[in-house]
């Protein structure tokens, strides 16, 4: 399978937990994720552009932390001309993005980011709610 996401081909790490069964790379948590990602999950301020088609829209940090559990490593962040910031993976050298897709093929930098943390992001309740959600989706396919 073809994959579109940004560095798709190098996301090649291996689970730090056997939580979730299936998911022995980023590839396979992608397939997962995308049977899961929905309009509940987005970010309720991406909704309107959130579809079928642009699964990705709106999942970016709840997505990033999950990978976290799973993968270990660190969330970046991209600040992003609307003054949002996308986040992003790295684990060890290896720096992946399951959710770019939904830029529709417009490059990020990837070298101009700061690293998040779950406190800032999840002080917002519906954020947490919305990665509580895609947790137990996960775990529960």
């Amino acid at each position: 399978m073809k994959y579109n996401f940004y560095n798709a081909d190098g996301a090649n790490c291996a689970p730090i937990t056997n939580e979730y069964k299936g998911i022995n790379n980023p590839r396979d948590l992608y397939d997962a994720l995308s049977n899961i990602w929905c309009e509940y999950s987005c970010a309720p301020s991406l909704r309107n552009v959130w579809s079928e088609e642009n699964k990705t829209a709106g999942q970016c940090s709840i997505t990033a932390f999950l990978v976290q559990d799973i993968f270990g490593g660190e969330v970046y962040g991209i600040a992003l001309e609307d003054g949002a910031r996308h986040c992003f993976n790295k684990v060890g050298d290896c720096i992946f993005d399951l959710t770019s897709e939904q830029f529709g093929g417009k490059e990020l930098d990837y070298s101009k980011c700061e690293l998040q943390s779950r406190e800032e992001h999840f002080a917002r309740q519906e954020k947490y709610e919305r990665y509580l959600y895609l947790k137990e989706k996960l775990k529960n396919r």
